[in-house]
């Protein structure tokens, strides 16, 4: 059966450390349609239909690319699998300009975010958030980093990140202005939800939401008046984590040897499973752009670089 292929493909790429949550449901469902249709081997013509189901194309594009990749995998053993033609496209899609915030930007947001609380306890909601805000922008981790971070994880030496996207563990290093505002956040945390040992808990006692956070992300943002504009980049919270690596980029020295040790440290700081991620911050912010030609065109007309 196609459903045992599928979860023994999956075992096998978890193994390797892919987490295959979205991906897994949605072979499982590939597998029960295959099945259905009394197919039970992977077949071209079935897994278009079943891609083809969705009204969006990028997902149809990514749907059988799940379904091009498991096929690939199986046909190694067995060739009745076909491995079907990437009929509706490339699954990628340009990776848009992020939004950069402005230094401040980023001291009005976090001052605001103390102004969201609401009954039943508005100086400690207000707090959190401010401080969650703060912290994002100050380290560039994850939404996802920040909703799960533990007492546990904040020791002299940084905050530890544990098991993340990649399923690996990094520390992050704090500034003295940051281990400062956490130390005021701290003690009233720990009076607000002391059977709770998430650093950020909303007002049920728990692991904050990201719903919540988004919710009083958006409040917050129009209470400053960072309003989108047509055409140009939206204010999101994981903007912050792009202001953070472009924030960095723009401190990186001139000699090639510590940019290159500059722009490792930084890979290794924000999580990335690539060094070409972190590179693609140079070519997607027109101001490093700008920072770039500029310190090209002082090199050739006898200057520093």
């Amino acid at each position: 059966m196609l459903s045992q292929d599928v979860q023994a493909y999956l075992a096998v790429r978890r193994a390797m450390g892919f987490g295959m949550k979205w991906s897994g449901n949605l072979l499982r469902g590939f597998a029960a349609f295959s099945d259905a249709a009394g197919q039970h081997h992977v077949c071209s013509e079935t897994a278009i239909k079943w891609a083809g189901s969705t009204p969006s194309v990028r997902t149809r594009a990514r749907r059988l690319g799940l379904v091009i990749r498991l096929a690939r995998y199986l046909r190694a053993e067995d060739q009745r699998h076909e491995v079907p033609p990437p009929v509706f496209g490339s699954e990628d899609r340009p990776r848009r300009t992020p939004y950069i915030y402005l230094r401040e930007d980023v001291q009005r947001l976090v001052q605001a975010a103390s102004g969201v609380g609401r009954y039943p306890n508005p100086e400690y909601r207000g707090l959190t958030y401010s401080t969650f805000f703060g912290l994002l922008a100050c380290t560039g981790m994850r939404l996802s980093e920040a909703i799960n971070l533990r007492m546990q994880d904040i020791t002299a030496d940084g905050l530890v990140i544990r098991h993340t996207k990649f399923r690996k563990s990094r520390l992050l290093p704090l500034h003295a202005t940051t281990q400062a505002a956490l130390e005021r956040y701290l003690p009233k945390r720990r009076v607000f939800a002391p059977f709770d040992d998430h650093v950020f808990v909303g007002l049920r006692k728990h692991k904050l939401f990201r719903h919540d956070a988004y919710v009083a992300f958006r409040r917050t943002i129009e209470t400053i008046g960072l309003a989108r504009h047509p055409g140009l980049p939206r204010p999101t919270i994981h903007a912050l984590r792009h202001t953070f690596a472009v924030r960095a980029l723009e401190t990186c020295p001139d000699d090639r040897d510590r940019i290159t040790r500059h722009m490792l440290a930084l890979s290794t700081y924000l999580g990335h499973s690539d060094i070409a991620d972190t590179y693609w911050y140079l070519e997607a912010t027109p101001e490093l752009m700008r920072n770039i030609a500029e310190s090209s065109q002082r090199y050739f007309m006898g200057g520093r670089s």
